[in-house]
This record gives structure tokens, C-alpha cells and sequence, in this order.
């Protein structure tokens, strides 16, 4: 499980247009790496879409986003238009995956019935590539801001 002083595992990530992203890619910079759990649903939609109102303020403190999810490129890109969404997004489909590799992949239960599932969680991430803050099982009202007033601080 990835915390506070480790570095991101350098496991490549899916971009909407094919290409191909990860860590590595954010050498030297700083970053959010946050996960979450599914495309177009009410709480992963409303941090989307809070991320996006403040992309503005992260680029103002010098520091990138990534939202990951296990849903597919096709579905990032349709989510993506569907709300005029500016944060980046990225697939983590395979079954080895970053959120595997982050300990973010993680059995839930709901109703009685468990199953594998995306915790939602985000990492503050420094320009020497190690993690500085964590936030694990956000609850999405008030998490933008307060990752941004961290973003800040770096």
C-alpha cells in the first residue's frame, strides 16, 4: 500500500486518445494522482467536475492532475464530453494494474455482496516524486479544496 515517502510505481496508464501515461512522466514535477471508482456516476462525476473548475488554481501552484479509474479509454472520453470535463483522465484496466500496485484496489461490500472495487483516494504527489499526502476513502464534498490548499503549501 502506497503512503506517505514512497514514489508511484511506474505502471503505465491509458490515455482516452490511446497514448500512453505514467509516473515517469512526471519527473521533476509536481502532481495529484487521485483514483476513483467509476465514469458518470453521481460522486465520481462531482469530483471530476470540481477538479476541472480547478485545474486553473493547481497549474497556478505548479501542480498537475491525473484521475485514474478501471473504466476504459471509450468511457473516459464519452465522460469526458459528456460534462466538458478539463482533468485529465486516465484507464488502469489491467488486472495488474497502478491501483493494484497502490493498494487502492480493494474488496468492498454492499449488501451483503463483496466485490473488488476502487477506493477512492488521492495522493499528493512532490517534484522529487515521493508521495507527501494521502487522502484514502475521500468522501467527495470539500476534498478538492483541501487537496488544493495542500498543493499549495509544496
Amino acid at each position: 500500500m502506497t503512503d506517505i515517502g514512497d514514489s508511484i510505481p511506474p505502471v503505465p496508464l491509458t490515455l482516452p486518445d490511446g497514448s500512453s501515461i505514467s509516473a515517469a512522466d512526471y519527473a521533476g514535477k509536481a502532481w495529484v494522482l487521485y483514483f476513483y471508482p467509476k465514469d458518470d456516476t453521481s460522486g465520481c462525476t462531482k469530483e471530476a467536475q470540481e477538479f476541472s473548475a480547478e485545474m486553473a488554481a493547481f497549474e497556478a501552484a505548479g501542480v498537475s492532475v491525473l484521475g485514474v479509474s478501471k473504466d476504459p479509454p471509450k468511457k473516459h472520453q464519452k465522460f469526458i464530453e459528456k460534462y466538458d470535463l478539463t482533468v485529465p483522465l486516465a484507464s488502469d484496466a489491467e488486472t495488474d494494474g497502478l491501483a493494484e500496485a497502490m493498494g487502492v484496489w480493494i474488496e468492498k461490500s454492499m449488501y451483503g455482496k463483496k466485490y473488488m472495487g476502487m477506493d477512492r483516494s488521492t495522493f499528493l504527489v512532490g517534484k522529487d516524486g515521493k508521495v507527501v499526502r494521502v487522502w484514502r476513502k475521500v468522501k467527495v464534498a470539500g476534498h478538492v479544496a483541501e487537496v488544493l490548499a495542500a498543493a499549495r503549501s509544496l
